[in-house]
């Protein structure tokens, strides 16, 4: 059998036909700050984490440690840690931005069916250590990533998700009574959003605009 023949029986076709979906599932991912309140499918965030967990690791480490928050005390505790710090966020903005800044909706702790704290356990032993001796924070890259290909996998199934990163690290660590080598990377609403758009908020309210892929690159 011919090299080539074979290694296409044995590996998937990913064809024009493909990268264009994919190009199009990236374009519409976006950080949705407004959800409907309808509950999600027994399963979803579980299957959601499974697919996340496909995510590259340093060492192959899988340092990501997914804290589902469904207790409403804790999500209460969560919104009024998110409340106090988007008031100190608040007062930093110069007065020219603070009005629009009061004026975005920054979080979905309120509509969102379903809230992902995200950690990083910096004590793992797997992976050896391998690839982060002499940068250790690549445990944290890790996690991220992860974060991220759960993102896809939510809008590829119609859902939105929404990153809050507006919190107290400290907080959220004793709020949810995780171990203390984990660091506290990211919280996530998840949920059906209220409006779908290919272009980010911050970009449509007039925060902040894109700039071209080619200024991002250094010729050396």
């Amino acid at each position: 059998m011919e090299p080539e023949r074979a290694w296409h029986e044995h590996h998937p076709d990913f064809d024009a036909e493909f990268r264009a979906r994919l190009h199009m599932l990236l374009r519409w991912r976006r950080d949705v700050r407004q959800f409907r309140r309808e509950a999600l499918p027994e399963g979803t965030i579980e299957r959601l984490i499974e697919i996340a967990c496909l995510s590259p690791s340093v060492g192959l480490s899988e340092p990501w440690r997914f804290v589902l928050v469904r207790d409403p005390a804790r999500r209460a505790a969560i919104h009024a840690s998110f409340e106090q710090c988007n008031h100190e966020a608040l007062e930093a903005q110069t007065p020219d931005r603070a009005a629009l800044y009061a004026r975005l909706k920054l979080a979905g702790l309120d509509d969102a069916p379903a809230q992902v704290s995200v950690f990083a356990d910096r004590s793992t032993a797997q992976g050896k250590g391998l690839g982060r001796l002499t940068m250790p924070q690549t445990l944290d890259y890790s996690v991220a990533i992860a974060m991220h290909t759960l993102w896809l996998a939510a809008r590829a199934d119609g859902l939105g998700l929404g990153w809050v990163s507006i919190l107290d690290p400290a907080r959220m660590a004793e709020i949810l009574e995780v171990p203390g080598d984990w660091a506290f990377i990211g919280h996530l609403c998840v949920g059906y959003p209220v409006e779908e758009h290919d272009t980010p908020v911050l970009q449509r309210e007039g925060w902040e605009r894109r700039r071209p892929p080619a200024s991002s690159v250094l010729y050396r």
